[in-house]
């Protein structure tokens, strides 16, 4: 029934066109001989009407005039109007001029047929678009039942909002009703999309909802709007006093593509306003198509993200190996139906299993490895100081070592900014598991480790914690009024990982640009908004103080460590793998093969015996700058 339906319709369409052309030939021959056509002229549109017919509907057919529907023309289609149009003038004159050198016809005929042609077939695909449009227009513009449709503001006249207006306009289902534009642009100010005001300024918003009375939504159509410029939107917003959204950034619009049904409420990113990373995808691609892939850690915020970017890019099999259950079968099941790459296996273990890894290794000889598991909860790894070692340290240690004997290419040791002069378990671990990759940096296996601050929805995030406490309705903890993070997104330091990964030649610490550093108190504040409620007067923020082996401030390099640019703008690479007051590789005893696996093997005696001093002692031994915290562990 559905494909019948589909022939009928094509066949309506054809035959409109055969209307609609033997009119432009009949006019054409009217407009040449002002209205006095004689018999000769009769004789020879007889003649030629069919095979002229047939001739522009076959063009027609090929430029695909018959596989849209006319009421979503668009400009595409116009366009291929206008190339059939004039494939088939040359196609005709070229035949008469071959058959008859133009004898018995007017050459000035197939160009105002051809005119006309173009007139009336881009005319009634227009023509019927507008009226459908303007039909359904009318439905949402007035409302079946105005009271049903949600009142709303656009912030930003560009691309987007006009995106957003079209398509509540198409959809009936969508229970909107636009009553105008606010812009930062005052050229648009006055002027209209599809029938809507720009009613004022953005700075004007508070004035514009009040005159247009019982606006009920406000939504931010302002993809490009990061940081200073989406704080600013957002506290005129928030002094409006009415719900607001957005649309995502163009960084989560695929292909370019903005749609009604992407809009969500403000997040945090919107605020950071990191720019979208560029890429070289051809020089990653190299590296990881039709390659295996072993990703530690598969299951983690880092981890799972590696999962999704490494997959775009065509490797013969990632496999995904994580000690978590359930974050593992989570990822396993994302790349099966939502990413719908099926090119992986699942191996449940922990990294400290040495003959589980070697297993690994052998079966899948994996061409690359990220190495993206650890323990990374400050408190909790201060307090369980055994579990960074194990997991962190010997972890670590197995597998660079169990690469090299399976001749891996490249070993991606994911680190953190806590390895900086560390003042906890977790950041000192993190820095022994860095010199432990870069003692085997000369060899087949290229190692390299990338080092960054905090990542916004990670598991070790504050910002969880802050919306739940805010859904309680306070307080807020933040640990000191001066405490700063550096702070980027899951998917930026994804797709830096998989750049800097492709710049190493073996022993680099790469270091990626994190930007300012955020102050976690205007964090929470942010949040507070974010949510509606005003910081210190509906929700309270309340300082309890610096938790075992925090920093104030955390650092990404220190001074003297020989930090250089490289062709990303926003990737440093430390080259040494020295940082500053530590001996260099070639005469530090740390950093001999033999003394570190000594020590290694020490550290994994005391995390044996749980001593937890015992423990910070010896990696105070091996990473120098390390200052201890006296907080007890748990046993």
């Amino acid at each position: 029934m559905k494909k019948l339906l589909i022939n009928k319709n094509l066949f309506v369409l054809i035959l409109a066109d055969i209307v609609l052309l033997a009119i432009a030939y009949f006019l054409a021959y009217i407009v040449r001989f002002e209205a006095h056509i004689g018999a000769n002229e009769l004789l020879v549109i007889k003649q030629t009407i069919v095979p002229i017919l047939l001739c522009k509907l076959a063009v027609f057919y090929f430029f695909n005039l018959y596989r849209g529907m006319w009421r979503y023309t668009s400009i595409v289609d116009l366009l291929n109007v206008i190339k059939a149009v004039f494939v088939s003038f040359l196609i005709i004159i070229t035949v008469v001029l071959m058959l008859s050198k133009f004898q018995g016809f007017s050459r000035s005929i197939f160009i105002i047929d051809a005119v006309f042609s173009l007139i009336l077939i881009a005319g009634i695909r227009i023509v019927i678009r507008l009226l459908l449009s303007t039909t359904t227009f009318s439905l949402n513009k007035n409302g079946i039942n105005s009271n049903e449709h949600k009142k709303m503001i656009i912030i930003g006249a560009g691309d987007a909002g006009e995106k957003v207006i079209r398509e509540i306009y198409d959809n009936p289902k969508l229970k909107y009703r636009v009553v105008g534009f606010v812009d930062d642009d005052k050229n648009k100010v006055g002027k209209q999309i599809h029938g809507i005001k720009v009613l004022g300024r953005i700075d004007e918003l508070k004035e514009v909802a009040k005159k247009s009375k019982g606006v009920d939504e406000i939504l931010i159509a302002a993809p490009s709007a990061v940081g200073k410029n989406m704080r600013r939107i957002v506290e005129i917003c928030d002094a409006t006093k009415i719900p607001y959204k957005t649309l995502p950034g163009m960084g989560e619009i695929i292909d370019g593509k903005i749609s009604i049904k992407t809009i969500r409420d403000i997040s945090y990113k919107d605020l950071l306003g990191r720019p979208p990373v560029q890429l070289e995808n051809d020089k990653i691609s190299d590296f990881l198509k039709d390659k295996c892939v072993l990703i530690t850690g598969a299951g983690g915020s880092i981890g799972s993200e590696l999962c999704r970017q490494i997959c775009k890019y065509g490797p013969s099999l990632v496999v995904l190996f994580d000690a978590g259950e359930s974050n593992l079968y989570s990822i396993q099941m994302e790349l099966k139906h939502v990413v719908t790459y099926l090119k992986y296996r699942a191996v449940l273990g922990r990294i400290q299993d040495k003959a589980l890894v070697d297993e690994v290794f052998r079966k899948y000889k994996p061409d690359v490895v990220f190495h993206a598991a650890a323990y990374k909860h400050v408190p909790l790894v201060e307090r369980n100081p055994w579990e960074a070692v194990y997991s962190n340290i010997i972890g670590t240690d197995i597998l660079v070592k169990t690469a090299i004997a399976h001749k891996v290419d490249r070993f991606v040791l994911v680190s953190t900014d806590k390895a900086v002069r560390p003042t906890n378990v977790m950041g000192a671990s993190k820095r022994v598991a860095e010199k432990i990759v870069h003692a085997y940096k000369s060899g087949q296996t290229k190692f390299m480790a990338v080092r960054f601050g905090n990542v916004i929805g990670s598991s070790g995030s504050v910002i969880p914690l802050y919306r739940h406490q805010i859904k309680k309705g306070g307080p807020v903890t933040v640990t000191h009024p001066e405490i700063t993070r550096f702070f980027m997104t899951i998917e930026e330091s994804a797709q830096l990982i998989l750049q800097a990964f492709t710049m190493g030649e073996g022993g680099e610490i790469f270091i990626l640009e994190m930007g300012t550093p955020v102050k976690i108190v205007d964090m929470a504040r942010d949040l507070i908004r974010l949510s509606g409620k005003e910081p210190d007067t509906d929700i309270e923020i309340k300082f309890i103080g610096l938790r075992p082996g925090e920093k104030l401030y955390e650092e990404l390099i220190t001074e003297g460590e020989g930090i250089v640019k490289t062709g990303h703008e926003k990737i440093l690479v430390l080259r040494n793998g020295v940082q500053s007051g530590e001996p260099n590789i070639q005469n530090s005893q740390h950093n001999d093969l033999n003394c570190l696996d000594k020590k290694i093997k020490e550290l994994k005696a005391l995390a044996d015996a749980h001593d937890a001093k015992g423990i910070k002692k010896k990696m105070k031994e091996i990473v120098p700058e390390y200052t201890i915290s006296d907080d007890e562990a748990v046993v």
